[in-house]
């Protein structure tokens, strides 16, 4: 007898019994072939509505001749743009956007780094304190605005009430109708509006940096300052970036403050391009969108000239 005969065979489907099919994968539903698609498509709907469509619109519009009466007359080509870059008020214009905008962005920083160690500290009332910084970046924007102007009010103001009964001043001052003294105020308004937000994104930032650290530069015999230049700046170097990213952005495109207190005038004396962008659109509306581009050029430029000279993507890599 051969081993061929001897050897066990492999159990096979009986007679009369159909052959058995290998176990195939389970089909995937329409969904599933999706993949993450259906959890995201609301998120990339919102910006395509939100974001992406009033770009589109904007660009559209300048390049539109529309009346007065909001008609489209046809196309305007590049004269739209034309016209801006010859408008007499844009160079002081430009000019005043960039003073207001490096200002105010440098005095908040500034501000917020001090008092982000102040609240970083263990001090009776430390709760308290933090609770009142809260107030400016609660109430609305426009609202505090609207409340400085009625403080500075020529006629009726309590800062002119009080200076004059201190002996301050010898009558009452116009303070917002002068571009001299406005403009200091404004800028006032606007950095404390900003503390609240960038003071917390940097005290966030100091209260991620790891006590151990403060201990082995001690132990390693530093100065204060030699740990604060050493240690804690670089480690705050992301919380710091942050915040002067969104600041920048914030107070470039700073609308209520400007229009509250004085809408940009006398004239344009006072107004960034954004308030002047809000200006045109009572002559020319394709004006004040093409105004509308070249803010959104220019933000972008900031923004990304910024983070090339913070080497923010060496930092992160």
């Amino acid at each position: 007898m051969s081993l061929a005969s001897t050897a066990p065979k492999a159990p096979g489907p009986s007679r009369g019994e159909p052959p058995r099919r290998a176990a195939s994968k389970p089909r995937r539903s329409g969904l599933d072939r999706l993949g993450p698609l259906p959890w995201i498509a609301p998120a990339v709907l919102l910006i395509l509505l939100v974001v992406l469509w009033p770009v589109y619109e904007m660009v559209h519009t300048s390049f539109l001749r529309i009346s007065s009466s909001g008609f489209v007359r046809g196309s305007a080509g590049l004269d739209k743009y034309r016209k801006l870059f010859a408008e007499s008020d844009l160079g002081h214009v430009l000019v005043s956007t960039v003073i207001w905008t490096v200002t105010v962005v440098g005095l908040t920083m500034v501000l917020s780094l001090a008092l982000a160690q102040l609240f970083n500290q263990q001090f009776p009332g430390r709760r308290l304190t933090r609770w009142a910084l809260i107030a400016p970046w609660a109430a609305s924007v426009l609202m505090t605005a609207i409340g400085f102007k009625w403080m500075l009010n020529q006629t009726a103001g309590v800062l002119n009430t009080a200076m004059t009964d201190l002996g301050l001043i010898s009558g009452p001052q116009d303070w917002l109708g002068k571009p001299s003294t406005a403009w200091p105020w404004m800028m006032f308004v606007a950095v404390f509006v900003s503390l609240p937000f960038t003071t917390y994104t940097l005290l966030a930032g100091l209260q991620t940096v790891p006590g151990e650290v403060y201990e082995a530069a001690r132990v390693d015999g530093a100065s204060t300052w030699q740990t604060y230049r050493k240690i804690t700046l670089p480690l705050l170097r992301p919380a710091f970036l942050v915040g002067v990213v969104i600041n920048l952005i914030n107070v470039f495109n700073s609308f209520p403050i400007i229009w509250g207190m004085t809408q940009g005038g006398p004239s344009s004396a006072t107004a960034t391009t954004t308030v002047f962008m809000y200006q045109l659109k009572d002559t020319d509306i394709g004006e004040s969108a093409a105004m509308s581009v070249v803010n959104f050029a220019l933000v972008v430029v900031m923004v990304l000239a910024f983070l090339k000279a913070s080497r923010w993507k060496e930092d992160e890599s």
